[in-house]
C-alpha cells in the first residue's frame, strides 16, 4: 500500500487486512518500514530493547529476517520498528545496491508465508524504495477528495519510475478508499473520476492498466480510531462494526483476484511446530497509515 500523502489509512489498512487475511487462513507477515511504528503500536506488540527490528534488517549485514520476526496473532507475524529507522534514510546511500537489501535480505522467508504487507512511511525516500524493490504490487489507500487525485497521478508516475529501473514486475493494482463518506456528492464525483481514469488506460502499456477501486470502500468509523490504542485489530476491538465487516470484504476480493483461499498445506516453524498454512500468494507493498482519526 503506497501513499505519499500522510494520515489516509495506510497503517490502519495494513494492520486491518492483514489481519483479515490470517482469519482467512493465510499465513502472513507485516513489515513495519515507518519509523513512528504506528504499526507496531497497533499490533500491541511490545519488543525489547536488544530486539533486531526493521532497522537491523536493513543496515546490520549479520542480521537475518527471522531474527526480526515477532508473532502477532494466529497466523500473523511481523516485522517491527524503532525511531531509529529514521536514521537509515541518511545512512543507506552509502550502502551498496541500497535499494534491494529487504528484497534480499527476506528471499530466505518468503515461502513461509502466503502474504507479506510492507507499511511504508510517507515519502519516496530510502525505506519506501526498499518496499517497492521487493513487491509485486502496489495499493493506494486515500480518501475521496480532490487533493487525494493530484497525490494519486504522482505516485503512479513515480511506479513508473520504478519498473524502469528497480522492480519491472511492480504494478498498481487497487484503490483503497479509507473514511469514505457515501453521502457527500465529492465523494461520488471522486470515485467516478477515478473510475473513468482506469477504464481509459486498459489498453495501455503502464504499470496500472489492470488497477480497480476495491470494493467496498472503507466507510468512516469511529471504532476503527479506537482500535490502535488498545494495541488490537479491528477484529480483536470490534469484530462486528462496520469497519471490520469492510476490511473483511475487500480481504475476500483480494484472495478473489489472487486465485481464491490458499490450499491448506503443513508448514513447521523454527520450534519444529508444525501448523497449516497455504501457498505463497502475493507480496503487496502497503504504506503506512497514521492511526488516528483517520481511520
Amino acid at each position: 500500500m503506497l501513499n505519499q500523502k500522510g494520515g489516509v489509512g495506510k497503517t490502519t489498512s495494513t494492520a486491518n487486512l492483514g489481519a483479515a487475511l490470517a482469519d482467512s487462513g493465510c499465513r502472513v507477515l507485516l513489515i513495519d518500514l515507518d519509523p513512528q511504528g504506528h504499526l507496531t503500536l497497533h499490533l500491541g506488540l511490545a519488543p525489547g530493547p536488544d530486539d533486531p527490528t526493521a532497522y537491523d534488517l536493513l543496515l546490520d549485514p549479520q542480521c537475518q529476517a527471522r531474527d526480526t520476526i515477532m508473532k502477532a496473532r494466529d497466523r500473523l507475524d511481523a516485522i517491527f520498528s524503532e525511531v531509529d529507522l529514521a536514521i537509515a534514510e541518511s545512512e543507506l546511500p552509502a550502502v551498496q545496491d541500497r535499494q534491494r537489501i529487504l528484497q534480499r535480505k527476506t528471499e530466505s522467508i518468503r515461502d513461509q508465508y502466503d502474504v507479506i504487507i510492507i507499511d511504508c512511511p510517507p515519502s519516496l525516500g530510502q525505506l519506501t524504495l526498499n518496499a517497492l524493490a521487493m513487491a509485486d504490487e502496489v495499493i493506494v489507500p486515500m480518501q475521496a477528495h480532490f487533493l487525494a487525485l493530484q497525490g494519486v497521478g504522482r505516485l503512479l508516475e513515480t511506479v513508473e519510475l520504478i519498473t524502469q529501473s528497480v522492480n519491472a514486475q511492480l504494478r498498481v493494482t487497487g484503490i483503497l478508499l479509507c473514511m469514505y463518506e457515501s453521502q457527500t456528492t465529492l465523494a461520488r464525483e471522486v470515485v467516478t473520476d477515478i473510475n473513468e481514469y482506469f477504464e481509459a488506460v486498459r489498453d495501455q502499456a503502464v504499470p496500472w492498466n489492470q488497477c480497480h477501486v476495491l470494493q467496498p470502500p472503507i466507510r468512516r468509523n469511529i471504532k476503527l480510531a479506537e482500535a490502535p490504542s488498545f494495541g488490537q485489530t479491528i477484529f480483536d476491538y470490534a469484530p462486528q462494526c462496520n469497519g471490520a465487516r469492510d476490511y473483511r470484504a475487500v480481504a475476500d476480493q483480494l484472495l478473489k483476484a489472487w486465485g481464491g483461499p490458499p490450499p491448506q498445506i503443513p508448514v513447521t516453524d523454527s520450534d519444529g511446530v508444525t501448523t497449516q498454512s497455504g501457498q505463497h500468494l502475493k507480496m503487496g507493498a502497503a504504506t503506512t497509515l497514521d492511526t488516528g482519526a483517520d481511520a
